[in-house]
């Protein structure tokens, strides 16, 4: 039956460290930052409420008037936890929307569910914050990864940064949050995601899709300096600045074509569970990593 409810998987994932996402605010500005070096910062659901958490406190903050999300590891992050000691698909949490626990639930069920909740809705829902939020990218921008930078405000990169979806391999269109025909131009869009080839910095920067790229030594310093800039503005037109701009994204179509294509990622994922009995077509994160350094060496 289609409402069945089925027995939890009883696998608890095993975390590396009860803080995944670590938290400072001084001079108007809150830093948040991934924490989970050790995996790259591959995000998991314990991250991912985390990050809620930790934006949260600064919307909560009335000191706080720019929020930068960065990371102190080797890459900004290397996208969703498909392969960790910390995986935990199967984990219930305590939900931030309105959407019931998926960790009981079969079939297509249980990934759609919990989708809504940790990708497509969180990511919505950070979009929405009402101050402006600065992505600090460096190194690896990958598949899920580009959701956390997506729905900041601004993205400055260093120049060692790159952006990657390789997620056709697996089936799908592209990540949840399928903001890929906004952030690009839809010709170039259609390469990112037919390729799955890195995009520099520079050339995402010339794409439109960053804002300012700058030397991985000065990365710090500029979107330190660019948020105590916009700290200094009034609280109330920042807030009302960026709904504008946000509400003009949704009349040009932005969220109902991202509500559409999460659709189609989901027909995939029940396609993977029919065709190799597994909603991730059998990836990895380690075969996700080797199949990544093989299209880049046959690249080169």
């Amino acid at each position: 039956m289609s409402d069945a409810i089925v027995p939890k998987v009883d696998q608890p994932p095993v975390y590396e460290t009860d803080e995944p996402v670590l938290y400072a605010a001084a001079d108007g500005v809150a830093r948040i930052t991934l924490n989970r070096p050790q995996f790259h910062n591959v995000q998991n659901s314990q991250m991912t409420y985390a990050l809620d958490d930790a934006f949260q406190r600064a919307v909560n903050d009335d000191d706080v008037k720019v929020i930068v999300l960065k990371s102190d590891a080797k890459h900004f992050t290397a996208g969703h936890d498909i392969g960790s000691p910390g995986r935990d698909f199967h984990s219930s949490f305590e939900r931030r929307l309105m959407w019931y626990d998926h960790a009981n639930k079969g079939g297509a069920e249980k990934a759609y569910i919990r989708e809504q909740e940790v990708y497509l809705g969180m990511c919505k829902r950070w979009r929405a914050i009402p101050k402006p939020t600065i992505a600090q990218v460096h190194g690896a921008c990958i598949a899920g990864g580009l959701m956390l930078a997506w729905v900041c405000d601004l993205i400055i990169a260093s120049d060692d940064a790159f952006f990657q979806d390789p997620v056709l391999q697996m089936g799908f269109p592209g990540v949840e949050y399928f903001a890929h025909a906004h952030e690009l131009n839809p010709r170039i869009a259609k390469e990112f995601l037919f390729l799955g080839e890195r995009m520099s910095a520079e050339r995402a920067y010339q794409m439109g899709m960053v804002n300012r790229v700058v030397p991985r030594a000065d990365l710090e310093a500029e979107v330190a300096r660019v948020a105590g800039r916009i700290a200094e503005q009034p609280r109330l037109a920042l807030q009302l600045a960026k709904q504008a701009v946000n509400h003009m994204e949704t009349l040009a179509g932005k969220e109902a074509g991202i509500d559409a294509s999460f659709g189609y990622h989901h027909f995939a994922h029940a396609n993977n569970q029919l065709v190799s009995g597994d909603y991730i077509a059998g990836f990895s994160g380690k075969s996700m990593a080797e199949k990544n350094k093989e299209r880049e060496a046959d690249k080169g």
